[in-house]
């Protein structure tokens, strides 16, 4: 992969980086367990946050959607967004660990996904 020069010198990198994930998450001294959530299609919302909360009761730190998966005529985005915050309050509550998920929020257009 070439990429040129001038184009890499606009890139000022990440906004923050791993000790800020690790500070939220309050996980040090060991990796971070994260997955995708799979199958990205065809599951309900409320099929989604089952598998994140089994995912993350199973000792995940975070979960996150899939680059591709937005609001499907199947599964609405705030669908998902409350079963998913359902799943992370249980898991925590379980666990005693603080737990992540990291939402899709793109959308058509900027208007949407601010949304």
């Amino acid at each position: 992969l070439r990429i040129p020069v001038a184009y890499l010198k606009t890139f000022q990198g990440p906004p923050h980086g791993i000790q800020v994930e690790r500070d939220k998450l309050n996980k040090y001294g060991r990796p971070l367990l994260g997955c995708t959530i799979k199958p990205k299609l065809g599951l309900s919302a409320k099929n989604y946050g089952r598998a994140v909360y089994e995912c993350l009761r199973g000792g995940l730190d975070f979960t996150k959607d899939d680059e591709n998966i937005n609001s499907q005529p199947f599964q609405r985005w705030r669908d998902r967004f409350l079963f998913v915050a359902d799943a992370i309050h249980k898991a925590q509550a379980e666990t005693g660990e603080i737990k992540g998920h990291y939402l899709n929020v793109t959308a058509p257009t900027c208007e949407e996904m601010l949304k």
